[in-house]
C-alpha cells in the first residue's frame, strides 16, 4: 500500500472547509429561529385572543428568550467562524502559497458602503422580534385588569430577562461596537 504525503496546505485547506460547512449550518439554523419565534408568538397571540385570557401572553417571554438567545449565540459563532478564517486560516495558507491574500472573499464582503445601515436594520429586526413583541405581550397582560401577585411576579422577571436579552443583542451589533459581528460572516 503506498503511503500518502498530505501537506500542511491540504490540511489547511480541508479544515477551511469544515468551518465554512460548519458556518453554512449555522447560518441555516440562525435564520430559521426568526422564522420559528414568529410562527410561536403568531400561535401564542391566537391562542390568547380566541381564549379571551391575556395571561396566556406570559407564554411569549420565555420562548422569545430562548430563541434570542440561540439566535445570537449561533450569529456570534458565525462571526467567530469567519474572524478565524480571516485571521487564522487565510494568513497561514497564503505563506504556504507565496501569495500576499487567500479568501479574499472572507474580507471583501465586508467592506460594502451598505454594511453599517444593514447591521442596524438587523439590529432592529432582532430586538423587535426578540424583545419587543414579548415586552409587548406583557403591557397587554398587565393592561388587562386581572393581574394576580403570581403571575405578576413572574411577568416582572420576565420582562428583566427580556431586558437582559435587549442588552446583549445590542452590544453585540457591530453599529454599536459590540461583540463579533452581528448577522454575518
Amino acid at each position: 500500500m503506498a503511503e500518502q504525503d498530505v501537506t500542511v496546505g491540504q490540511l489547511l485547506l480541508a479544515e477551511y472547509q469544515s468551518v465554512k460547512d460548519e458556518q453554512k449550518a449555522r447560518i441555516g439554523f440562525r435564520d430559521n429561529l426568526l422564522y420559528v419565534t414568529l410562527a410561536v408568538v403568531a400561535a401564542v397571540i391566537a391562542a390568547a385572543a380566541q381564549a379571551g385570557r391575556t395571561e396566556m401572553l406570559l407564554a411569549l417571554p420565555p420562548v422569545c428568550v430562548v430563541l434570542g438567545w440561540t439566535y445570537l449565540v449561533n450569529d456570534e459563532k458565525i462571526s467567530a467562524i469567519g474572524r478565524y478564517v480571516r485571521g487564522e486560516l487565510a494568513p497561514r495558507l497564503a505563506a504556504l502559497a507565496g501569495e500576499a491574500e487567500t479568501f479574499r472573499w472572507e474580507s471583501f464582503h465586508r467592506n460594502d458602503a451598505r454594511r453599517f445601515s444593514r447591521k442596524l436594520v438587523q439590529c432592529v429586526v432582532d430586538l423587535l422580534a426578540f424583545c419587543v413583541v414579548p415586552l409587548g405581550g406583557l403591557v397587554v397582560y398587565w393592561g388587562g385588569g386581572q393581574v394576580s401577585a403570581g403571575l405578576l411576579a413572574l411577568s416582572v422577571v420576565e420582562a428583566a430577562a427580556v431586558a437582559g436579552l435587549g442588552v446583549y443583542v445590542v452590544r453585540y451589533a457591530v453599529p454599536f461596537g459590540g461583540g463579533g459581528g452581528g448577522s454575518g460572516a
